[in-house]
């Protein structure tokens, strides 16, 4: 396929698998819109891209919790490439404790960075892909968005929430052609264990990159069909 002419826009770029998806598109030949709030990191994987040839790359540090800062990311990536083809909202957080350990900072700050973020990413973009008439959209509930698991109450109930706000939007938008597909990735081995106190044994987790890898495909696919949901678990822990 020609990327030439195509736009990805990665929410959560900075690192884990966002960054790796966006690396994809990129070397690809994509222009690649990266959105981030943190600067530094976003800057350094803006300068890598640019050092290893590709030059179409256009770094936008934005808090996803901010409608504004949404709204502006969508207008910078349309006029700086004409268009947006791909969506790639990988931006979240999570926390594991058991429940009586839970607070209402805890809820609020997991509605906020799994769903607020991704509704307005939604309304910033899809007005965009349904005027061209096309786009794609891959999601990242993960596994919790689709099987429970003790120490996970909130987060479950945020990532849940993403997954039925992304199955109603495929219904909203299939008539413009536009595609959604939901990541339903199970223990992946990033930088959101780096602050769970939960025993999890990391060597058995999902790598990055093959994360990453199922994305990109999902996101690039061709002809009629539509990859609606992925469930991608490490071998250890298959889910059917």
């Amino acid at each position: 396929m020609n990327f030439e002419t195509k736009t990805a826009v990665v929410v959560g770029a900075s690192r884990g698998i966002g960054r790796a998806v966006a690396e994809r598109f990129a070397r690809a030949g994509a222009n690649v819109v990266v959105v981030s709030r943190t600067q530094s990191e976003l800057l350094e994987l803006e300068y890598q891209l640019n050092t290893e040839g590709y030059t179409n790359v256009l770094a936008l540090v934005a808090d996803a919790e901010s409608e504004s800062d949404m709204q502006t990311v969508a207008a910078e990536a349309q006029q700086r490439f004409g268009s947006i083809d791909y969506l790639i909202h990988s931006a979240g957080a999570g926390i594991l404790k058991p429940f009586n350990e839970l607070n209402l900072a805890d809820l609020d700050l997991l509605l906020g960075a799994n769903l607020r973020t991704a509704f307005n990413v939604f309304q910033a973009v899809l007005p965009v892909m349904q005027e061209q008439k096309a786009g794609r959209v891959v999601a990242f509930p993960g596994i919790l968005g689709k099987a429970p698991m003790a120490q996970a109450s909130i987060y479950c109930a945020a990532k849940y929430g993403l997954s039925g706000m992304v199955k109603c939007l495929a219904q909203e938008y299939k008539r413009y052609g536009v595609r959604f597909t939901l990541m339903h990735l199970g223990g992946v081995d990033s930088d959101f264990w780096n602050d769970i106190t939960m025993r999890v044994q990391r060597d058995k987790m999902l790598t990055v990159d093959a994360a990453a890898d199922a994305a990109f495909f999902a996101a690039t696919q061709e002809g009629e069909g539509v990859m609606a949901e992925i469930v991608l678990m490490p071998e250890n822990h298959q889910l059917i």
